[in-house]
């Protein structure tokens, strides 16, 4: 495909937590497509709108517009995961936000591309209550997506996601490995040049077992470390992308002059 301007929307994976820091910078999945079109499309100008803790409302609120403005030939949109740990999640509400930013979009003659995500019990096992609302979002994303010839990067249930090395230690975030797996799979579904299916294989070698005394433990320091201050930033009604605007809001080359 050729693309010369690409924008990507959403929250902090998009963003490119987990892969960088914010010292030296982040880079992520949707940095890491865009060097990947940069290679097929040289010159490539591309702009980053998303911000950490976003919720999909958020995005479509704060985010469409500029991309819009932008005039993308290809947009991403990945949002969600954030509602999805709200007690009060609505499937179809989210996955509203989500289709009016692809009908958005394409109207304008964007290609638009999406993803799905991972049961996050297969992560952490504190997290098996999440699946049934995980599974009803794809869904209706992939139903979205349909309706208006999005392209889905189907991650969700492919096995290699469970593998620990994909993540970060907070469970949340993809770890660089993770976000370059994710970009491959995104390069796979756009049908980019070099792209194939290997995204998708698994690690070697295969991940260890853990023993089931050091799962409980490794499950309770998560705990303490990350779910406990998530938790009290909700109770007090905070995010963590707090004062926080995009990383690259303007259209920009790939690969500086």
């Amino acid at each position: 495909m050729t693309c010369t301007r690409y924008v990507a929307l959403g929250d902090s994976q998009t963003e490119g937590v987990g892969d960088g820091d914010d010292v030296t910078g982040l880079r992520g999945w949707a940095d890491r497509l865009a060097e990947r079109l940069d290679r097929t499309s040289p010159g490539l100008l591309y702009a980053n709108l998303a911000v950490r803790g976003r919720l999909a409302g958020q995005v479509r609120a704060e985010q469409l517009a500029p991309a819009l403005a932008l005039r993308p030939d290809l947009a991403t949109v990945v949002a969600g995961v954030n509602d999805l740990l709200r007690p009060r999640f609505d499937a179809d509400e989210v996955a509203g936000h989500l289709e009016a930013m692809f009908a958005a979009l394409t109207a304008q003659g964007a290609r638009v591309a999406t993803l799905t995500f991972p049961d996050p019990a297969r992560i952490s096992p504190l997290a098996r209550r999440l699946g049934p609302r995980v599974t009803a979002l794809n869904d209706r994303v992939r139903e979205a997506a349909r309706r208006h010839g999005v392209i889905v990067a189907d991650t969700a249930e492919q096995p290699v996601v469970a593998d620990p090395r994909l993540w970060s230690t907070d469970r949340l975030h993809a770890s660089p490995l993770g976000h370059d797996r994710i970009a491959a799979a995104m390069a796979h579904a756009l049908d980019l040049p070099g792209s194939d299916a290997r995204w998708a294989d698994p690690l070697s070698p295969a991940a260890p077992v853990r023993a089931g005394w050091r799962t409980v433990g490794t499950e309770l320091r998560w705990t303490a470390s990350f779910l406990g201050p998530w938790l009290g930033r909700r109770l007090r009604g905070r995010s963590s992308g707090d004062g926080r605007a995009a990383k690259r809001p303007a259209l920009l080359p790939v690969t500086p002059a």
